[in-house]
């Protein structure tokens, strides 16, 4: 009982904090928001630490981000590349060269002109990973960045099929040394302000070359606590919330809100530690994969919505996703106890499950995996920990057991999904060492034969769920709630949230 009066109190406290605001449009009803053009979104994570863009981590961070910075190409809504800081791209028939012309007129939003030197510096930046800047991986094969006049030639050591999606790397201005704090970019909107663990607030950028925004300002009203997201959207507070669970929208009234449904375009997944037993066992891990049914998962935590995964990657990935995959480990109790059994655990082992308290769909998932895995002598016990604390410890510290997470693409590359599992990649989170593996990715990252490179990456593929590095279960659809009078969310192959598409109707 005390428990439950504590995060009653919390969820309350919360809505104050959220009511209080520190935005100018925080504590005004949705009417007046509408009026003055503008809208709250909650969000259910703070931004990292560094808003500079080419430091970020968190999808979460660039989910905003996407509204601030482009590169000198991005990506539309049906994720075709398309022209943007430039104007035009060429590249020569061996594929070694490619020509960027750069947009006139284009400014920062500190009111500058983009120069030739502003793209250098952001290309270089990467290129030769000063700074401490990681480095792309694509941008590994680039021998040489020349410009002049207002074009951009990069010239690769060796052709690469992927190589123009790095290209959306964001063009910043060389002579600035505030954007971790007060990032500065090109997009159709300006950074304003942020406060830490409260809100991030942006402005239409009424300079943007392209087409403009209709909201005038934007603030992202950060709330860990889930309860508070929803009762930010009944209470009048937000105006609209992505990535909820059924159950979360089914709490709202129809007659203020809508959802819009799409999917989130990740990989969710049971994943496994591959170095910390009892997971350095194959069979370990493929017992756990035969004891999960990823449809009762989708239909139990998230009421039937969801894409059931078998790999890592999703169906917006076309060419390279792999639907057979899906079904390559169907529930077998007695095939996961026979595996157990073998590899010296006849009686099953105990885990952790290590998850973000913050997301809910994810804690919902480790529940019902927890439920699931009983079935074979499994006692998962779930973890929540605070996102900070899930990034500092679990993600880059790789201390944990398993965990319950969603991983996007940060380029809409096959490389940005499958490089992680490289035995030498720094995101290599989950220690997956597979000699196979290694010797596949090398090859298909240098290789310049599309249909071949394709081939090798569903290799990949193959490989990862062959040898159970995860368990896959789903791409998670995305349930948006948004106020009535809104319009125009829009859903891209990428984990982002475009404001800029988003408009009050009359």
């Amino acid at each position: 009982m005390k428990k439950k009066i504590l995060a009653g109190l919390l969820v309350v406290a919360s809505l104050l904090m959220l009511l209080a605001g520190c935005g100018n449009n925080s504590a005004e009803t949705p009417e007046k928001r509408k009026a003055a053009g503008n809208i709250n979104i909650g969000i259910s994570q703070d931004l990292d630490e560094s808003l500079d863009p080419h430091f970020t981590v968190a999808a979460g961070t660039r989910e905003v981000l996407f509204n601030v910075f482009e590169g000198l190409v991005k990506p539309n809504a049906a994720g075709e590349l398309v022209p943007a800081v430039a104007s035009d791209v060429t590249v020569a028939d061996d594929g070694l060269t490619y020509t960027f012309t750069l947009r006139q007129g284009v400014k920062f939003h500190n009111g500058n002109p983009v120069t030739l030197q502003d793209v250098l510096f952001s290309i270089n930046r990467n290129v030769q990973g000063t700074d401490g800047t990681p480095l792309i991986a694509s941008l590994g094969s680039v021998s040489d960045v020349k410009g002049e006049g207002n074009t951009v030639t990069i010239t690769l050591s060796e052709a690469n099929p992927e190589f123009l999606a790095s290209m959306t790397l964001a063009i910043i201005p060389e002579d600035y040394d505030a954007q971790g704090t007060a990032p500065i970019g090109t997009g159709p909107y300006k950074f304003v302000s942020r406060a830490a663990q409260d809100s991030v607030v942006l402005e239409r950028f009424k300079d943007y070359w392209g087409t403009p925004g209709t909201m005038n300002t934007v603030t992202y009203k950060v709330l860990e606590n889930v309860e508070g997201l929803i009762l930010g959207l009944q209470s009048g507070a937000l105006d609209l919330v992505a990535h909820l669970s059924p159950t979360q929208t089914a709490q709202l009234n129809t007659a203020d809100f809508h959802v819009v449904e799409g999917t989130m375009n990740l990989v969710q997944a049971l994943y496994l530690n591959n170095a910390v037993e009892p997971f350095t066992d194959v069979r370990v891990r493929q017992a756990l994969c035969y004891a999960i049914d990823k449809q009762e998962v989708i239909d139990m935590a998230f009421d039937g919505y969801g894409h059931p995964l078998g790999s890592s990657m999703y169906p917006a990935f076309t060419k390279y996703y792999d639907e057979s995959l899906t079904d390559y480990y169907t529930k077998d109790i007695d095939k996961a106890k026979s595996l157990l059994a073998e590899a010296g655990y006849p009686n099953g082992f105990d885990m952790t499950i290590t998850v973000p308290s913050n997301y809910q769909p994810h804690v919902d998932t480790a529940q019902v995996l927890a439920e699931l895995l009983k079935e074979i002598g499994v006692n998962a016990t779930i973890l929540p920990v605070e996102w900070a604390t899930w990034l500092s410890d679990t993600y880059s510290g790789r201390q944990f057991q398993s965990t319950v997470i969603g991983f996007d693409a940060s380029e809409m590359t096959a490389r940005a999904m499958l490089g992680r599992y490289y035995s030498q990649a720094h995101n290599n989170f989950n220690n997956y060492n597979n000699a196979e593996y290694d010797e596949l990715f090398l090859q298909a990252t240098s290789c310049f034969d599309d249909a071949q490179q394709t081939q090798l990456y569903r290799a990949m593929e193959r490989n990862l769920t062959e040898n159970a590095a995860n368990v896959y279960l789903q791409d998670m659809a995305d349930l948006v709630a948004v106020r009535n009078g809104l319009e125009g969310p829009t859903f891209y192959p990428l984990y982002v949230l475009d404001v800029s598409s988003l408009h009050w109707t009359k």
